[in-house]
């Protein structure tokens, strides 16, 4: 916490303004036509019965009556190297608002989620960036990260997910 915001953990009635972020992310990376997320489905699988991840929300503190205003989330969730044996996090998502960059909030984010990372036995934390993001890139090499080149990062969904699942059979068995 600083003078200025607030980093804390997302709850329920978070659900609305966490779509808001979301979508004001999907506009900046040029993907909010991908977007079919909705503030229900948030709330159900971010803090229903098992929660898929956690969020940081940063805050501004709000003026007289006005509530606090969201300036940014991080979303993150657990992984697993078996190489190492080990849990670490996965960050979904990092947005600050674009008029409240390069006050602290996104190190503050990062951060945070460092923090978590930190607790868990592997100490690992992980998460791609677009190419054409360089602002992003830059942010995150000045904190010590640096990037995989000899990863690539694959993706399967929909219908082309669905006929994998056919054809591997009941519970993933080959036929």
């Amino acid at each position: 916490m600083t003078n200025e915001f607030t980093i804390r953990p997302a709850r329920v009635e978070d659900a609305a303004t966490l779509l808001e972020l979301i979508l004001a992310l999907a506009t900046y990376e040029k993907l909010a036509h991908e977007v079919v997320a909705t503030k229900a489905d948030l709330a159900r699988t971010l803090f229903g019965e098992r929660p898929g991840a956690e969020v940081l929300l940063a805050q501004k503190e709000g003026e007289g009556h006005l509530s606090p205003k969201a300036l940014g989330y991080a979303l993150f969730f657990p992984t697993y190297s078996t190489f190492l044996a080990r849990p670490g996090l996965w960050l979904e998502d990092l947005f600050v608002l674009p008029e409240h960059r390069g006050q602290g909030l996104g190190q503050a984010l990062l951060g945070g989620v460092a923090a978590r990372a930190s607790e868990t036995p592997g100490g690992r934390l992980e998460w791609s960036v677009l190419d054409w993001n360089t602002p992003a890139i830059r942010f995150y090499e000045r904190l010590g990260a640096r990037p995989l080149p000899e990863w690539t990062t694959f993706r399967i969904t929909g219908a082309k997910l669905s006929d994998l699942a056919r054809r591997a059979g009941p519970a993933g068995a080959q036929p």
